[in-house]
């Protein structure tokens, strides 16, 4: 199944992913010129610390693209159900729409979102069904960027030796000190508040809970049994194989195949 483009028109969430780009910008550009080059032509550091810090920041700025555009699990407009199927669907009294259960209404996209967690602005999109993998996948290399930037911060001032050639000609070093500590202050506030929720999403993946079913504890499936950890994790992810989980440059092919799948496709 291919990934369908899904674009949310809302200034809002584009100021939101605005912002965030630039945050991104801003430490993909500066850290390594203040901190990565100087130390590693110094020998302070190897040439894999600055490509863990470029891997770590392609697959996040790739993780949070693929997740703003990738269709959540819109549904059709006449989705064609099967009558021994009927009491898996229910009326949207908003849109007067069939559609599974577990599904939800978004009032800022406008349709009905497969098993919808919630709508994200800092994504500009819901993260649903579909596009749920991606959206975990951004929260996890956001902290490790963010917590690289921090250690890099960190130790350029009280572990790495002095530098010993420095270009004061630069805007860049003229300004070093202010420009880190904007670095630190942008990195904690990030990790802080995506490492929230980073663990109530996989809380409610745990759980098989949605974050609207626990606003308003109404899941109806609530006495359904608990499935492994394992296995929720590789039915949002689409595959059994752990190291896919961490890779955003693919394809997910969903693991079950419910019943309002086949008329989706």
């Amino acid at each position: 199944m291919g990934q369908r483009i899904h674009f949310v028109v809302d200034p809002q969430g584009w100021c939101c992913m605005g912002l965030i780009i630039f945050v991104w910008l801003y430490n993909t550009i500066f850290i390594p010129k203040v901190i990565l080059f100087p130390h590693y032509e110094e020998g302070n550091i190897s040439v894999m610390a600055v490509l863990c810090y470029y891997f770590c920041s392609l697959f996040c700025i790739a993780s949070l693209f693929r997740a703003s555009v990738a269709d959540p699990g819109k549904l059709p407009e006449n989705p064609k159900i099967p009558i021994t199927e009927l009491e898996h669907w229910e009326l949207c009294n908003k849109c007067n729409m069939m559609r599974p259960k577990r599904s939800h209404h978004c009032s800022r996209c406008g349709h009905c979102v497969r098993r919808m967690d919630h709508h994200c602005p800092w994504i500009n999109n819901c993260v649903g069904e579909d596009n749920h993998w991606l959206f975990l996948q951004l929260c996890f290399y956001t902290q490790i960027l963010s917590s690289y930037t921090l250690i890099l911060d960190f130790c350029h001032y009280y572990y790495f030796l002095p530098l010993k050639k420095e270009n004061w000609d630069v805007f860049v070093f003229r300004h070093e000190l202010a420009l880190l500590r904007i670095s630190a202050f942008t990195g904690l506030i990030i990790l802080g508040g995506i490492s929230r929720l980073f663990y109530t999403q996989l809380m409610g993946i745990f759980t098989d809970t949605t974050s609207i079913e626990k606003m308003s504890n109404c899941c109806e499936d609530i006495s359904r049994p608990r499935k492994p950890w394992q296995q929720t994790l590789s039915e949002v992810f689409g595959t059994h194989w752990k190291i896919l989980w961490f890779i955003p440059f693919r394809q997910r092919q969903p693991l079950r195949v419910p019943y309002h799948f086949a008329n989706h496709v």
